[in-house]
Parts: C-alpha cells; sequence; structure tokens
C-alpha cells in the first residue's frame, strides 16, 4: 500500500469523485430547499433545511477541495488538462464562496424562518457556478481521461476490488 492512496485513492478509485457527490448533492438541495421557502412551498422548513444544507456543504468541502487540490497539484502545469482542472478548480471555489456568503447574510432570516432574497440569489449564483464546475470536472474526467485506467477486459471482481493489483497501478502509471 501506498501512503499516497490515503488522499488520493486506490488506482481506478480516486477519493475526490465520490467527495464532489456527497458535496454536489447538498449543495443542490440547499437550493431546492431554498427555492421551496422563497415560493412558499414551505413555511420555515425549507429555510432550516436550506441553512443546515449550506452549513454541512460548508463542512464537507473541505475534504472535497483538499483532494481536488492535492490531484490538481500532480497534473502537468500549462496541459489543456491543466487548463480544464485550474478553470474547474476556479469556478468551484468561487462558488464555495457565494454559498458561504449565503449562509453568513442569510442567518438572520434563517433563525425567523425565511430564506431572504438576497441569500437566495447569492445561493443561486453558487448553484450555477457549481454546475459549471461540475460541467468541467466531467470534462477533466470523460474527455482528458485523468484516473481513467482503460482496461476494458478486467474481470469484474478485480475491476471492483479495493486491492489495488498491479495491473491497476501500472495502468495509472505508478
Amino acid at each position: 500500500m501506498k501512503l499516497s492512496y490515503l488522499w488520493r485513492g486506490l488506482p481506478g478509485h480516486p477519493i475526490h469523485p465520490p467527495l464532489t457527490d456527497v458535496t454536489i448533492g447538498t449543495y443542490t438541495f440547499a437550493t431546492v430547499a431554498g427555492l421551496a421557502d422563497v415560493t412558499g412551498i414551505t413555511q420555515s422548513a425549507g429555510a432550516y433545511g436550506w441553512w443546515i444544507a449550506l452549513i454541512f456543504g460548508l463542512i464537507v468541502t473541505g475534504p472535497t477541495a483538499l483532494t481536488g487540490l492535492l490531484d490538481w497539484l500532480s497534473i502537468t502545469r500549462g496541459t489543456e488538462l491543466w487548463k480544464t482542472a485550474t478553470l474547474h478548480l476556479t469556478a468551484m471555489l468561487t462558488a464555495t464562496v457565494f454559498f458561504a456568503l449565503a449562509a453568513i447574510f442569510g442567518h438572520a432570516s434563517y433563525t425567523h424562518g425565511n430564506v431572504s432574497s438576497a441569500a437566495f440569489v447569492l445561493t443561486l449564483i453558487g448553484f450555477g457556478l457549481l454546475t459549471l464546475g461540475g460541467w468541467l470536472g466531467r470534462a477533466i474526467v470523460f474527455v482528458h481521461g485523468m484516473r481513467v485506467l482503460n482496461l476494458r477486459g478486467e474481470p469484474a471482481g478485480r475491476a471492483g476490488s479495493p486491492i489495488p493489483h498491479a495491473e491497476k497501478e501500472r495502468a495509472e502509471g505508478g
């Protein structure tokens, strides 16, 4: 076992993508809960869900961003992959700033069971940037092929195995 597996994940099973699923899902829920509140679908439940989801999203953004940063540092600077990854990183960090601002400026209205218009606009901007960042993140994998092993004939049991087999390490270049 390599020490880098702790923050990078195993060959063919990187850690950053599953963390992004949690983060994106949480911020998506926050946006939907905020929408439910500002449109009157819910009374105060939408506001409470919105703010709690924003706070949880900010917490899980920490490990998500850290693992992404460590992956970004492994990319050769100036390459097309690096350019795409840098745009992804920028979009995601900017989205996080907007979600944090929404949580900060929306806290007073949240305590009264509402989502303020300003906080909801900040949430929507954050969600738009999150969507852009997710689009670019998928380009990193599906266009540039980062961390993709391309072992098409790999038996199913070995493909999903949590053990870092030698062929996976070779395919990843390790």
